[in-house]
C-alpha cells in the first residue's frame, strides 16, 4: 500500500514537473531562449528525481522481504513482547503475518508488530 501510495506521489511529481518544464518553455522570451546548459541541467535533475524514487522504492521492497525473513525465522520460538495494552508477556509465534505494508508476527490470538519483541528464547 506505501509502495503504490509513493509510486502515485512519484508519478503526480514527474507531471507537475513536466507540466512546468512545458509552460516554460511555452512562454519563454524568443529573444532570449532557455539556454542548452539549463535545458540540459533541468532533464538530468528530472532524470535524477525519477532514478531516486526508483531505488526509494527498491528500498522499501527489500526491507519488506529482510523483515518477513526475521519473522520467520522466529516460528517455533519463545519470544517476549509487549502487546497492544504495554503489558509485557511471552508465548510462542505460531505464524508471520502480511497486510502489504507492515509485517507482524502471531503469537496465540496475538498479532504483534516486530518493533514490539523484546527478547527471543
Amino acid at each position: 500500500m506505501a509502495a503504490a501510495a509513493s509510486s502515485t506521489t512519484a508519478s503526480g511529481l514527474q507531471d507537475q514537473f513536466l507540466q512546468l518544464l512545458v509552460a516554460q518553455l511555452q512562454n519563454q522570451d524568443p529573444l532570449n531562449p532557455v539556454s542548452d546548459a539549463d535545458f540540459i541541467g533541468q532533464l538530468a535533475q528530472f532524470n535524477q528525481l525519477s532514478s531516486l524514487q526508483s531505488l526509494n522504492a527498491n528500498f522499501s521492497e527489500m526491507l519488506k522481504f529482510q523483515q518477513l525473513g526475521q519473522g520467520s525465522s522466529l516460528i517455533g520460538k519463545t519470544v517476549a513482547y509487549t502487546d497492544a495494552s504495554g503489558a509485557a508477556k511471552t508465548g510462542v509465534v505460531n505464524r508471520v503475518l502480511s497486510d502489504g505494508t507492515n509485517i507482524s508476527i502471531q503469537i496465540g490470538t496475538d498479532k504483534v508488530g516486530l518493533g514490539s519483541i523484546t527478547g527471543v528464547s
